[in-house]
């Protein structure tokens, strides 16, 4: 789940505890264009006060206003806004988006701390909303569903749904990791060099001190896990991304210059992958923004890790005196081939 929503639901919590009456809209159906996809929450309070966000904020005002005229709904309901092109420019909803959302009263504090803990805990849950009753119940989520609404029943889905392995446990692999976790994604760390382990100290993550390729084989990897190898170890880092690239994992990467890299995609060929398998590999990783610190180059293979995840194929920029060279060579060639009249 965003952490935004996250934010949300804590806020929510908060206020009820503090004596509010406090509605959780959700964002449950889009069409065309829309400005926050399903799952997007906003929390409102009696007095108008709101946290989160389902549009630009035309629609946010609207539900105010409506929460001012209406008072509190007594059981949830479901609104939609830009049915008509007219409607869809009043609220600010491009190419004649249509958005659908629930209303949802909350009106005790101790009904979301279970959802809270569990999402603590790093689970991933669903929440089932009877549209009737207002009643809700949780349950063990799958990583393969997500929002579900038909009209009587909401299911929810909270917790971190992608999943990143980091080999090494580094500054980089620290900051990193800090990211990934704001992304939403459940981070586990792997080193087995004490000197490095016994110094990792990022909360919400999970170090393990075994062998990379081990690990990567214990855990499985899916279409929403992705490996990213940052020792500059081959004994460490090889092992483990071959047995990543052998499996559907999403991102499969490692840090290193293009010259280590194709170094490393030659040994990769005698451990027996494929062609399509070693190409797989994005190496260097991350995308070119002459980063130079820690925090630089984490941005760079964050980027490139949101990108693939949202089926984004991102550019890969060459550095200026490798594009130089580059177009150079080109024209090299085309020299060669001009026929002269």
């Amino acid at each position: 789940m965003d952490s935004l929503d996250l934010d949300v639901l804590q806020r929510a919590r908060q206020w009820l505890a503090e004596g509010h009456e406090v509605m959780l809209v959700t964002v449950v159906r889009t069409w065309g264009s829309s400005p926050r996809p399903p799952g997007a929450l906003l929390a409102m309070r009696e007095d108008g006060r709101a946290v989160g966000s389902v549009s630009g904020g035309c629609i946010e005002d609207d539900l105010m206003d409506r929460l001012r005229k209406e008072g509190m709904p007594a059981t949830p309901r479901e609104v939609s806004y830009g049915v008509g092109a007219e409607e869809a420019r009043r609220f600010g909803l491009p190419c004649g988006g249509t958005m659908v959302l629930t209303l949802e009263p909350l009106r005790d504090a101790t009904t979301l701390d279970p959802l809270l803990g569990a999402i603590g805990e790093g689970q991933l849950i669903e929440r089932v909303l009877d549209m009737r009753t207002g009643q809700a119940r949780l349950q063990r989520g799958h990583p393969e569903q997500g929002l579900r609404f038909d009209g009587e029943t909401l299911v929810s889905v909270f917790g971190p749904r992608y999943r990143l392995l980091i080999i090494g446990a580094g500054q980089l692999s620290s900051v990193l990791a800090r990211m990934a976790l704001a992304l939403d994604f459940a981070v586990t760390v792997c080193d087995p060099r004490a000197e490095w382990a016994d110094e990792w100290a990022v909360p919400g993550t999970t170090l393990s001190r075994q062998m990379p390729d081990d690990l990567v084989i214990d855990m499985k990897p899916d279409a929403r896990m992705a490996v990213i190898a940052l020792t500059h170890d081959p004994k460490l880092d090889d092992l483990a991304l071959m047995e990543a690239l052998r499996t559907e994992a999403f991102y499969v990467a490692a840090l290193g210059s293009r010259h280590n890299n194709a170094a490393r995609r030659e040994r990769l060929r005698e451990f027996d992958l494929d062609e399509q398998q070693v190409a797989n590999l994005r190496g260097p990783a991350g995308l070119f923004i002459d980063s130079r610190t820690p925090a630089e180059i984490a941005v760079s293979i964050a980027a490139e890790l949101v990108a693939v995840k949202n089926g984004v194929a991102p550019e890969r920029v060459l550095p200026v005196g490798e594009a130089k060279a580059a177009l150079e060579r080109a024209q090299d060639t085309l020299s060669a081939c001009r026929i002269d009249p």
